[in-house]
């Protein structure tokens, strides 16, 4: 087997992992309706799980069976392509997640305000006043349609979002020293709405800034490496550190109905101020799962783009941390 083959034969074979590693993540999230949504049992768990084990056994065989397909029908892609359009991948996903907490942010802070202020009277009827108080009716009649308006607005625009959630998160924080301190007034709602676009703002950012290579690194050598060391510190760090990380946050958080993650999601879950704060303390426990997928995909790329400074492949990225 001469060198070309051979070289060609650890791009498919690193291309390949990425893309069954994608694939097994995606099989793991729809798995993980079946957990919450219709009681399906984890796998292995139960005597009388075994027609439903089959039916998510089938589904990560179809994620291994996608990232296999994927490379082979596009045997001609380089990593550095592949890693491209898996960094495009998650900002969509990022986008769409981006535009779901502004929407639902803004909508559910007007409702929480219309409830204590009693003025929902003057919109809608008594019995719709009485639902609008339960998260079991504001979660699937009112964050539902927003939740697919942010899924349109997240793949039919181009900004990730970043600038205008901080915004927003300075206009909430102006918000509560003006009514506060000038107007002697404050709401459960407030401090509700500034930690949930918080959230959100630097666990959705994580994976954009690890593809700007703008997260802080302890470097005593690593500034010094060539370009082809750098790759395998950083595909050796991808797979050690970074994704099996995230699959750890993933297993843990969401590995049954009762998990972490999955908990909160089950039962729609709010803060502790009841009806007079905001529905969404619930997606707060789903940005976890969203950080760790986002990171987890992004790693996936930056393993792709190691692997592709290794074996010196043209069209690297000029990154933040590169022109500093």
């Amino acid at each position: 087997m001469n060198d070309r083959s051979v070289s060609r034969s650890g791009t498919l074979s690193a291309r390949m992992f990425a893309w069954i590693v994608i694939g097994t993540l995606v099989a793991f999230f729809v798995n993980n309706v079946l957990l919450v949504a219709f009681d399906f049992p984890p796998i292995g768990f139960g005597n009388d799980s075994e027609g439903s084990n089959m039916i998510q056994l089938a589904i990560y065989g179809a994620g291994v069976i996608f990232g296999i397909g994927k490379v082979f029908s596009h045997s001609e892609d380089t990593l550095r392509q592949d890693a491209e359009l898996v960094t495009n991948i998650n900002r969509t996903i990022i986008r769409i997640c981006f535009w779901i907490v502004l929407l639902t942010g803004v909508a559910d802070a007007l409702l929480a305000f219309m409830r204590v202020e009693n003025l929902l009277i003057y919109f809608v009827d008594k019995k719709t006043v009485a639902s609008l108080g339960f998260p079991n009716f504001v979660v699937p009649y009112v964050h539902a349609p927003l939740m697919v308006l942010g899924v349109v607005l997240g793949l039919y625009t181009r900004t990730l979002g970043f600038f205008w959630l901080a915004l927003m998160i300075v206009a909430a924080e102006l918000m509560i020293v003006l009514t506060r301190f000038v107007f002697s007034y404050e709401q459960a709602l407030m401090g509700d709405l500034v930690r949930y676009w918080y959230a959100a703002l630097f666990l959705f950012a994580s994976a954009h800034t690890l593809y700007d290579e703008g997260h802080v690194r302890v470097d005593l050598l690593y500034a010094n490496f060539a370009r082809r060391t750098k790759g395998y510190t950083n595909s050796i760090g991808s797979l050690v550190w970074g994704i099996s990380t995230c699959v750890v946050i993933l297993f843990i958080g969401m590995g049954s109905k009762q998990s972490i993650i999955n908990s909160p999601l089950a039962v729609f879950e709010v803060t502790q101020a009841g009806n007079i704060g905001m529905f969404i303390k619930y997606q707060m426990a789903a940005f976890l799962a969203i950080f760790a997928g986002t990171m987890l995909i992004q790693f996936v790329s930056y393993f792709l783009e190691s692997i592709a400074d290794i074996r010196n492949e043209p069209g690297a990225r000029v990154t933040a941390a590169v022109v500093q």
